[in-house]
Order: structure tokens, then sequence, then C-alpha cells
């Protein structure tokens, strides 16, 4: 089974084409989904995020995506992304990595990765493919702000903190670009699947 290392910037439409994957038989783990879900359920990650952030990340007892965001966020230049990846990649990977043997097991030919934080935890050596999706500035700004119901400000320090185009075509083998509609995204995804030897059907 291969395993595709999926990632971008955000609002660059890696969901779609995680969509599009699973329509060739496919599956993705979403860690961003896979956050959530421990964020939720893991008491340990838990603790360590109330120590170094402290009480004031809470709701109703559980770690809050939103307050943590606007503290990592808010702070330019501070440490505060990368106490919270220190934190948070350990428990993620393991559980991702507990859900890609899972799709092993079932008879997957390949799993795809969505991981936005890929290089930032020091993953590229651990797949057989890395695929990054990438979009203009402005068409992920409009992106995020419709998903994440946040500011242009707010979408532009999230953009500020994270790797550039030119970064992700200098270190990934393969390029989706992502402004155009959903049939030419399609046919990008289907040419990518044949040109890393994966294949379009099982």
């Amino acid at each position: 089974m291969k395993t595709i290392g999926l990632t971008g910037n955000s609002g660059a439409g890696k969901g779609e084409v995680a969509r599009i994957l699973l329509c060739y038989g496919i599956p993705t783990v979403d860690t961003d989904e896979v956050y959530h879900e421990l964020l939720q359920n893991d008491a340990d990650m838990a603790r360590e995020l109330v120590l170094a952030f402290g009480n004031e990340i809470l709701t109703d007892g559980k770690p809050d995506r939103k307050k943590m965001a606007k503290i990592v966020f808010g702070k330019p230049n501070s440490d505060a992304l990368h106490i919270l990846n220190q934190i948070t990649h350990k428990y993620i990977m393991a559980k991702t990595w507990e859900k890609v043997r899972a799709y092993e097991r079932s008879g997957a030919r390949a799993v795809a990765v969505d991981a936005p934080q890929l290089f930032e935890a020091g993953l590229e050596k651990s797949f057989d493919v890395l695929l990054a999706v990438l979009a203009d500035e402005k068409t992920r700004i409009a992106r995020v702000r419709a998903r994440d119901g946040i500011d242009e400000v707010a979408a532009r320090a999230r953009f500020a903190a994270q790797k550039s185009d030119a970064f992700f075509k200098e270190n990934c083998p393969y390029i989706l670009q992502n402004d155009a509609d959903l049939a030419a995204l399609d046919a990008a995804v289907r040419s990518f699947l044949e040109a890393s030897a994966i294949g379009v059907s099982s």
C-alpha cells in the first residue's frame, strides 16, 4: 500500500482533492479531524495544553480550538505555535497512523494523509509520495473566510504562519494548482495518480 502525504496551505482545497481521491478508491485520513477528535477525547493531550497555555483555553472542561487559535495566531513572532505543534503533533500522528494501518488491513491500495503541518512535524520522509495543493492567495482568503467565519486580517495572520507556495514547489514532487473548477481539479488528480504509478483504479 502506498501512502500519500497531502499538504498545502489553508484554503488551497485539500478537502476537495481528498473527496476526488475517494472517488478513485483512495481514502484520506484528515489530521485536522483527528485533532478535533483528540481535543474532545484525549485527556493526556488536554493536560499538556493546559499546562502550556492555561485554563483560559478551556470551554466546558475541554480545550477550545478557537481560543487556542487566538493565542497562537494573535501573537506574531511568539513561540506559541511551535509549543502547540510540539504538544499536539505526537498525539495526532499516533492516531493518524493507527487509522492508516486500519485502511491497510482493509485492503486499500493507497491512503492519503491530509497534513497541513507535514513539514513542520518532520514527516516528509514518512510517506511514499508527497502531493501539495496550491491556490492563489485571493482565492484562499475567500475560501477560508467562508469556511471558518473569520475576517481577512485573521486569514492573513494564519497564512503568515504557513509555508510559502515556493517552499511546497521546491519540496513536493507533485503539485496540484486548484484555481479553476472541479472538472479541472479532477483531471489534475487523475494525472497525479497516473504519474505517481498509483493508478486511477484498483
